[in-house]
């Protein structure tokens, strides 16, 4: 129907926490030597010794992402419960300082903090990244290049949905996603160029390989990994990978920004049998509507290109739903995408957290008893709706390790 797989492939970045301290706790090692047991290759470490990140197979539709999700937590808190830690989803910790993190061993590791320095060992930030199916060979890596040139548009909009990083070293940033600026602190993110082909976006790789900006994998080939920018292509996957977003807490929120990602990618695929585009803009007008989502979150307004005006989040939210409905229903996706309307009413998980910290204080809790309620907060959320979905894929019963 759409000429690529659209198939699905999720990435999750935990916090692994001391539940009495509520503290990040350096314990990764153990609980990888342990989670590949029953998990294998689908978790792994990351930069510092307090995330641990997984890797979902792929999925033909977001029903088996929901599944996969579950699947993943619960069996990762599992885990992290025999060594008596637990694990949260949040783009940043509530007041845990980067400065008492343990950087993970390897040489990937070595090289990224010996190359990024202070800026590389401050990185305590968490995401949720969403792979689209293309394939490897070169139509589809042109097509691919093609896609991402045009999402580039809705990347500030995903960003605006899924905040959830308001808090830094026990602060109320006044952010809604402060992972975003701490992470682009590091060189090759942000919003991607345009590319006229993937020929173009390969030779570009492999300038910065040859100059030494990017390093080689083991296999003798350009390290393109090392490029993060908040959508880029990724060859080895023959995927789209979406890099923009927070952390999602919790589970509905994860599947829903995969869903809309899906969408999205198969409106731009459906406009370009049509022989039509969504249009490619600068970069520059794009950036200043992740500010504002990186700013305000939902609460903000951006800017409509079409209209030359700015338009509040939520109205601008329905209409690119409304756009999007063929796709939404060809794909039988639109359970998932419905939780939109769920995270208007709510607000994402930064406003949520806000909400629980200033209750807290409200009810004449110190600024440290409100910080550690909003950790308990973003463990139990993390968790929710996971019990009933490993009912749901093991038939009634809930499984644990």
């Amino acid at each position: 129907m759409y000429d690529v797989p659209l198939t699905l492939g999720v990435e999750e970045e935990y916090q692994i926490i001391d539940p009495e301290t509520r503290r990040l706790t350096s314990y990764v090692q153990q609980m990888i030597d342990r989670g590949r047991v029953v998990l294998g290759d689908k978790v792994r470490p990351e930069f510092m010794q307090s995330q641990i990140e997984v890797g979902s197979k792929i999925c033909n539709n977001v029903k088996e992402v929901r599944e996969e999700l579950a699947h993943l937590r619960r069996n990762v808190a599992a885990v992290a419960g025999e060594y008596g830690r637990v694990i949260c989803a949040a783009s940043t910790h509530p007041f845990s300082s980067w400065r008492e993190q343990d950087i993970s061993t390897g040489e990937r590791y070595k090289i990224l903090e010996e190359n990024m320095q202070e800026v590389g060992r401050r990185l305590l930030v968490f995401g949720t990244h969403v792979h689209v199916g293309f394939g490897t060979e070169p139509p589809a890596l042109d097509l691919l290049i093609d896609v991402m040139n045009q999402v580039r548009y809705f990347l500030p909009h995903l960003l605006a949905l899924t905040t959830s990083s308001p808090f830094w070293h026990g602060r109320d940033t006044g952010l809604k996603s402060y992972r975003s600026i701490v992470f682009e602190s590091l060189p090759r993110t942000g919003i991607p160029p345009v590319f006229t082909s993937f020929r173009d976006y390969r030779e570009f790789v492999d300038l910065l390989g040859r100059t030494g900006f990017l390093g080689f994998r083991e296999d003798g080939k350009v390290d393109h990994t090392k490029i993060w920018w908040d959508a880029r292509p990724h060859q080895s996957y023959g995927t789209l990978e979406i890099r923009v977003t927070d952390m999602c807490t919790t589970i509905d929120e994860a599947v829903c920004v995969a869903a809309l990602v899906q969408a999205i990618v198969a409106k731009l695929l459906r406009l370009r049998r049509e022989n039509r585009s969504w249009r490619v803009y600068r970069s520059e007008l794009i950036a200043e509507n992740k500010w504002f989502a990186v700013r305000y979150g939902l609460d903000g307004r951006m800017l409509d290109f079409g209209r030359s005006s700015t338009v509040g989040l939520g109205e601008l939210t329905l209409e690119l739903l409304n756009d999007l409905a063929e796709e939404i229903d060809e794909l039988g996706i639109r359970p998932e995408v419905e939780h939109v309307h769920v995270i208007l009413a709510r607000g994402t998980s930064a406003d949520r957290q806000l909400a629980v910290f200033r209750a807290a204080l409200e009810e004449r809790a110190t600024p440290r008893e409100a910080l550690f309620a909003v950790v308990d907060h973003l463990i139990a959320e993390t968790m929710t709706g996971v019990a009933q979905e490993a009912g749901k894929a093991d038939g009634g019963c809930v499984t644990a390790l």
